[in-house]
């Protein structure tokens, strides 16, 4: 079934501040079959990477990539905000449009050696990213892909992830 996804992905103008187009996946999730084949279509991209752990940044990393894990037999662990893990993490911080942050991950979420596909439902500009892959990396994992439901292309977070093998379903090139 070939879907167009951004039949299923609302611009919200001025979002969450203005002059910023936000691409909203709810729509998608609301769709059983475009959700399915969204999901299907970054199983197959990981198929044959031979994953043994996916890992999601907060939030929507975790609605892209709990059904990924799921469909792949392997676990998931999440990149979280300060304060929403209860046991010993690891940390890094990234830049913001309009500030910083920072991610936290399990220190016994990933292990040495351990295959890893980091997803999220947006590639932007690749901060949160790079952090979720330093996260693992810091563990020992090996990041074996990316994969992604939307990429904004001038915000060009690609650059950010070079040297690492990527996926994206569906790509916006300006407004």
């Amino acid at each position: 079934m070939t879907i167009n996804y951004k039949d299923y992905i609302a611009s919200v103008p001025d979002f969450p501040e203005p002059g910023i187009i936000y691409r909203d996946i709810s729509p998608l999730m609301a769709d059983g079959k475009a959700y399915a084949a969204a999901t299907d279509e970054l199983v197959a991209y990981a198929k044959d990477k031979q994953v043994e752990m996916v890992v999601g940044p907060e939030a929507r990393g975790f609605i892209v990539g709990c059904p990924v894990a799921y469909k792949l037999g392997v676990g998931f662990a999440p990149a979280r905000k300060k304060g929403k893990l209860p046991r010993p993490t690891v940390s890094a911080s990234y830049n913001l449009e309009y500030g910083s942050e920072t991610l936290y991950l399990h220190k016994d979420a990933v292990k040495p050696g351990q295959r890893v596909l980091v997803v999220d439902d947006l590639l932007a500009t690749g901060g949160t990213i790079s952090a979720t892959i330093s996260l693992v990396e810091k563990l020992g994992g090996i990041v074996v892909g990316t994969a992604f439901i939307v990429e904004l292309e001038d915000l060009h977070g690609r650059d950010k992830l070079k040297g690492y093998d990527m996926m994206t379903l569906t790509t916006y090139k300006g407004a």
